[in-house]
């Protein structure tokens, strides 16, 4: 017997995020698309990387995957419940019991006028969570899961290092015993020496606690560490989604490729796929495919028409998909245009 598929915990269809933008006068207003017809979901207990480079529209699908934006169209589902045709009170309620938050510096997401004991107790008042001595308790708990002393409780955001306030960002963020933690960035405003504890720290509490979790970041590296699959975004849309294990020599859009390149690790050594010219204005996304214009494989087709969404039949069907007219096959044709791409660097 086939076993029965488990019911996303999140998902978003057809998922567009259009801000409005003051340019070139008084009146005069610009269209900002920062996410384009995103389908995406999210399994209990998956870790979903999300990488591309700044400006992609990461930090806008995270926000909109915990309700802190709402989508200009589409649908975001949370838990088979359509999440913006929820009463306000009903919507709260569900996000905020359910989903966390890790921003990217914790200097700025913590009250640093509050002790670090006030901080963690916040969400528990809010959502009246047990009695005073139970808060008080649960903060301990909370301290001692994120490897934190109980003294620290009585300190100020300020009187600690730039890695244990990241670590209260993380307890905070769980302190409802949340099924999906969002990490937006978590490591890149942290010292190097302590990037490494701190994402130790997350795949520890997603086995210990079972987490859903989405992990964005511009190191597709560590996404692929991280993550059980990887999302690759560009200029708002989703180009390609497949599992960790496919990342790099797998993956079959072109763009994934240069970007894995561009920071390549001592166990998978690459060269370097460069990128040519800046990355197009949200305002005005090129026609066609949106990577055409820094693409080595776009011609004519690609100018034209937006790339329809394919399945890989070599990795996982079910999890591969990627919008590509070109898509890399790694025969000798792709090689050689790869090769050249990098001596015309």
């Amino acid at each position: 017997m086939t076993p029965t598929p488990t019911p996303a915990l999140v998902e978003l269809a057809d998922v567009h995020m259009v801000y409005k933008a003051r340019s070139g006068g008084l009146f005069r207003r610009d269209h900002v698309y920062a996410l384009t017809g995103a389908d995406l979901s999210v399994a209990p207990g998956e870790t979903l990387g999300v990488v591309g480079e700044s400006g992609c529209g990461k930090s806008t699908l995270a926000k909109v995957l915990v309700g802190l934006e709402k989508p200009t169209a589409g649908m975001v589902r949370f838990r088979g419940q359509d999440l913006w045709s929820m009463p306000h009170a009903a919507r709260r309620a569900a996000i905020g019991s359910s989903t966390g938050m890790v921003f990217q510096d914790p200097s700025t997401a913590l009250n640093r006028r509050l002790p670090i004991r006030q901080v963690l107790r916040d969400p528990l008042d809010v959502h009246r969570v047990g009695t005073p001595r139970q808060r008080e308790e649960r903060i301990r708990e909370l301290l001692d899961l994120v490897g934190l002393p109980a003294s620290v409780a009585d300190l100020l955001p300020g009187q600690v290092s730039g890695g244990q306030r990241q670590r209260v960002a993380v307890a905070r963020a769980l302190a409802l015993q949340p099924r999906l933690l969002i990490a937006d960035e978590p490591t890149s405003a942290l010292d190097v020496s302590v990037r490494a504890q701190i994402l130790n720290l997350l795949l520890d509490l997603k086995r210990q606690l079972n987490l859903a979790m989405v992990f964005v970041s511009h190191d597709i590296q560590t996404v692929r560490r991280m993550s059980d699959r990887v999302v690759t975004m560009y200029l708002g849309r989703i180009v390609e989604q497949a599992p960790a294990e496919a990342v790099p020599d797998q993956t079959r859009h072109p763009y994934t490729r240069a970007l894995f390149s561009a920071t390549p690790g001592l166990l998978f050594p690459i060269d370097p796929i460069p990128l040519a010219g800046p990355v197009p204005s949200a305002t005005r996304p090129p026609s066609g495919c949106p990577f055409r214009t820094r693409c080595w494989k776009a011609d004519d087709r690609c100018a034209r028409e937006m790339p329809a969404s394919q399945t890989d039949t070599v990795v996982r069907p079910d999890d591969h998909l990627f919008r590509c007219h070109h898509p890399i096959r790694d025969d000798a044709t792709d090689l050689e245009l790869t090769s050249q791409a990098q001596e015309n660097a």
